[in-house]
């Protein structure tokens, strides 16, 4: 009997540990299978690979279609892509969220060709709004009709009951009416503004153009937008941008846009990843607050400025515009009170990012951050020059020996190039939008679109670093064709680099094991196709988390 029992125990024994080799073995079942696919991992391990399982919101493995089909399962969805080309989702690394959402919703003005055709937009839309409304955004660009600023005038007798303040396209120059200055207290006595300008006729009267610091003059007196506003424009963003595959953005807007995006968070209706920022100058409420950060929303970054824009002369230069002798730009801030406030930021492990377009802002913001990091040691800090348009080509090593991070717009090359050689001359020019110098000196080179100043597509900002083509045509083989680049270094600039532009490089940026499930489906494989060709290509699908947040295709079960 003793032995009976002893060969029973072995058995069930047996049977347990097989059982629990078998168990060991076996695959877990995915949520969501991606399969028949040529993806772009930028994942330098494995670049390429054909299939993904996906659990919950993100990836559990990649690789080929025979590997991932063990994660099939009954409840498994199946994504069959058509051998269409899916990458990372894109990182925008500089939005203005609120705002770009609330332009959608407001009169465009960004391809107005005349002065009549901007006086008729706008007086059209007036037509749409009640009493006293505000119009608003606009994004107009005056190079388009010969460079001439508009005046109250253009305006004014079809805006006589609502306020207009309109920005340029580069957000540096604003256009009011008569309406909006009365309201404002802005008359012929209006004292100027160091470093701003109010734009004044033959009389003293100001014409309606405010630039840089003279802007918040009237800016200031806008009435905040009511909270369904804003949530109107975050809801056209987000739809925006999951048209054009983009799954996370660095927000450059304000604090209500947080605000706004963590209500819709709260709700579960959030379908963008958010990085907001708040202005440097106010570091000490983030270095105070709770930063809870998680997988939607983060905050941490500080922006601050050095200049303004080339478009309206006041980007900071060494020398003089090509085209008006003895103006050089200005500074927006003075250097020392930048570091001050850098400063205390870095101490209280925030991070900064600082707008400089003109050489002169450039050097001198490369200056402060090398002032700070020689005083207070080094340490993962990885500090922006936002724009980092014009360098003087000494200044360029200094990027990547800093560890600085170029945020840069490859779009504004091919809009500024129709007119730049003009403005700062041949020479200047060759250092600028220096996307391949920088990248050659091994410096980390994230791309955005500064949305709405240009289009919020990283398909159109891949196009403009790969052919350099200037929107009015004349530059077929590109403006500064030595200063293009391949069409695989500019995706790691809207992926891979933006994610750790944003210290997130372990959790996305790139298709791999442990990472989000943020990808997108285009039409076509733009690392095969002639670059000039890739403006053609559209996003047939934006996954965020593993849930589709846009479809284009037809087809029902694709």
């Amino acid at each position: 009997m003793p032995h009976i029992k002893t060969t029973l125990y072995l058995k069930i024994a047996f049977i347990l540990l097989l059982s629990t080799l078998i168990s060991c073995n076996k695959v877990k079942t995915a949520d969501l299978i991606v399969t028949n696919a040529i993806i772009w991992t930028g994942n330098e391990n494995q670049k390429t690979a054909q299939a993904m399982a996906i659990d919950a919101d993100t990836i559990v493995a990649i690789g080929t279609i025979e590997e991932i089909n063990k994660y099939k399962g009954k409840k498994t969805k199946i994504v069959d892509a058509y051998g269409r080309f899916i990458t990372p989702g894109f990182i925008d690394s500089h939005v203005h969220l609120l705002q770009g959402g609330n332009s959608l919703l407001s009169v465009e003005l960004r391809d107005a060709k005349t002065p009549e055709e901007f006086a008729k937009r706008i007086g059209d839309y007036a037509k749409t709004l009640q009493a006293g409304e505000w119009i608003l955004e606009g994004n107009w660009d005056h190079t388009l009709w010969g460079g001439t600023l508009p005046t109250k005038e253009w305006i004014d007798k079809y805006t006589p009951d609502n306020p207009v303040v309109v920005y340029r396209l580069d957000g540096h120059m604003v256009f009011a009416n008569s309406a909006a200055m009365k309201i404002a207290g802005i008359d012929k006595n209006t004292a100027d503004v160091k470093d701003g300008v109010i734009v004044r006729d033959n009389g003293g009267n100001p014409t309606g153009i405010f630039k840089t610091n003279a802007m918040p003059l009237i800016v200031d007196k806008i009435p905040e937008l009511t909270r369904k506003q804003k949530e109107a424009a975050l809801s056209a963003a987000m739809k925006y941008f999951a048209a054009n595959g983009v799954t996370s953005v660095h927000d450059l807007d304000s604090l209500s846009s947080y605000k706004t995006a963590k209500r819709f968070k709260k709700k579960g209706d959030l379908t963008l990843r958010i990085y907001s920022s708040r202005p440097l100058d106010k570091w000490i409420e983030l270095a105070n607050a709770d930063l809870k950060n998680n997988k939607w929303l983060k905050r941490g970054l500080l922006k601050g400025f050095v200049d303004g824009s080339l478009g309206s002369h006041t980007a900071a230069f060494i020398d003089n515009y090509s085209d008006n002798v003895g103006d050089k730009g200005f500074l927006i801030t003075n250097p020392a009170t930048l570091s001050e406030w850098i400063t205390s930021a870095d101490q209280a492990n925030l991070n900064i990012t600082v707008h400089a377009i003109g050489d002169r802002a450039v050097q001198s913001i490369l200056s402060v951050y090398e002032k700070i990091i020689k005083k207070t040691g080094t340490k993962d800090r990885r500090f922006r020059v936002e724009h980092a348009q014009h360098i003087v080509a000494s200044d360029i090593p200094k990027f990547a020996e800093l560890g600085m991070i170029a945020s840069m717009q490859p779009y504004h090359a091919i809009d500024d190039g129709r007119w730049a050689e003009k403005v700062i001359g041949a020479q200047r020019m060759k250092t600028t939008y220096a996307f391949k110098s920088l990248l050659d000196a091994n410096t980390n080179v994230s791309f955005g679109s500064d949305w709405p100043v240009a289009p919020g597509s990283a398909l159109l900002g891949i196009y403009a670093a790969t052919t350099r083509r200037t929107l009015d045509g004349k530059n077929p083989n590109g403006w500064n064709p030595e200063q293009k680049i391949t069409v695989e270094q500019a995706l790691t600039a809207y992926t891979k680099s933006g994610a750790y532009a944003s210290f997130d490089e372990k959790t996305k940026g790139t298709l791999e094991v442990g990472k989000l499930a943020d990808f997108i489906i285009l039409s076509q494989d733009i690392t095969k196709i002639d670059p000039v060709k890739i403006k053609e290509v559209y996003v047939v699908k934006t996954y965020v988390g593993g849930k589709k947040v846009y479809d284009r295709s037809k087809k029902k079960n694709y």
